[in-house]
């Protein structure tokens, strides 16, 4: 970057007044294309670069918005952010990644960056808010927030969701249909209400199909794999262990499979499993994996997209935008054991 270019440079090279490039640089309706284009050889020339920081204290914004997750390590999130990122750069916005660990006051700093200007909006994926923050209050009209993925329950903000409830149920329908009768699930976190929709689901299922869900049939874990591999050995260390667990995540659905490995069970003939996500490695996993898949992309394109018509005031009241699912067959589920 040469720093010593100017606008004047610019005027000059180009043969226009300084007036005349900053409206060509601003892509103002004042300046014909053919000028617009003049202009703009002549900035290439130069190597000349925007002045962001001029530009925002003129505009008022940062042109920067947040997206801020549970745990960054999480390889959920990856294709979320590649979607988030492409409409943003497309807009001319930074994205800037936040990491929570699920701890409340990083939740809250978050919060604080979007109050003190240094984003003009955030994509939230942790489903939790801070109580009676400045940015939530109904006087400050609609917060530029957009909850993706999770709910934020008591709280007026936009969200893109998935029907949870639904997805879960038929993951389970489909154990059943290969003639699956006992049929654990491990759970996300509860009382998130993740973990709790994808429950009701199972249990919805469950309920419908006239089969019995024992308590311990239902394990609690963290969406880790190694509570995938613990809620795992829960089940087989009972005398009335299932033909079939299903996920709340990949990664627990994983872990199962590890363990199960190592009581020397084989996936799927001794024991089928079925996750939720459809991470990138599912399909490389071996077995390859059965599981909900989430169009991750596409959710991370919509919540951007939402939360530039918030910024720019194009969305007066907030949405809720549900995506699709689909149940992804692969090696890992199978007819139930004789």
């Amino acid at each position: 970057m040469n720093q010593r270019t100017k606008i004047k440079d610019i005027a000059r090279v180009a043969g226009v007044s300084t007036a005349t490039v900053s409206r060509a640089l601003s892509d103002s309706s004042l300046v014909t294309d053919a000028t617009r284009e003049k202009v703009r050889e002549a900035a290439n020339q130069l190597n000349y670069r925007t002045n962001v920081r001029a530009r925002n204290l003129r505009i008022q914004k940062s042109m920067a918005v947040l997206l801020v997750v549970r745990n960054m390590s999480n390889p959920f999130y990856l294709e979320i952010f590649k979607g988030v990122e492409a409409v943003a750069r497309a807009a001319g916005y930074v994205l800037l990644m936040g990491n929570t660990e699920d701890d409340p006051e990083r939740e809250a700093e978050y919060f604080d960056m979007l109050q003190d200007g240094q984003a003009d909006g955030m994509i939230l994926m942790t489903g939790a808010v801070p109580d009676g923050h400045a940015v939530l209050q109904p006087e400050s009209g609609l917060a530029p927030i957009v909850v993706a993925l999770e709910a934020v329950e008591d709280c007026d903000l936009a969200h893109v969701q998935i029907d949870n409830q639904a997805a879960a149920k038929r993951a389970v329908d489909y154990l059943q249909s290969l003639g699956h009768r006992r049929i654990a699930h491990i759970c996300g976190p509860l009382p998130e209400i993740l973990g709790r929709l994808r429950l009701d689901g199972y249990r919805t299922a469950m309920a419908e199909a006239g089969l019995e869900v024992p308590d311990h049939y239902a394990p609690v874990g963290d969406y880790s794999s190694q509570s995938g591999r613990e809620c795992c050995a829960s089940l087989f260390d009972r005398a009335d262990p299932p033909t079939a667990i299903f996920a709340a995540n990949d990664e627990m659905a994983f872990g199962a499979i590890s363990e199960l490995r190592r009581r020397g069970l084989s996936v799927p003939e001794d024991v089928s499993v079925v996750g939720f996500d459809n991470l990138f490695i599912s399909e490389s996993y071996s077995p390859a994996l059965t599981t909900v898949n989430q169009p991750r992309i596409e959710i991370g394109q919509t919540a951007m997209t939402m939360l530039l018509d918030i910024i720019s005031a194009r969305q007066s009241a907030p949405q809720t935008l549900e995506m699709p699912t689909e149940l992804v067959v692969r090696q890992s589920t199978g007819p139930a054991p004789q």
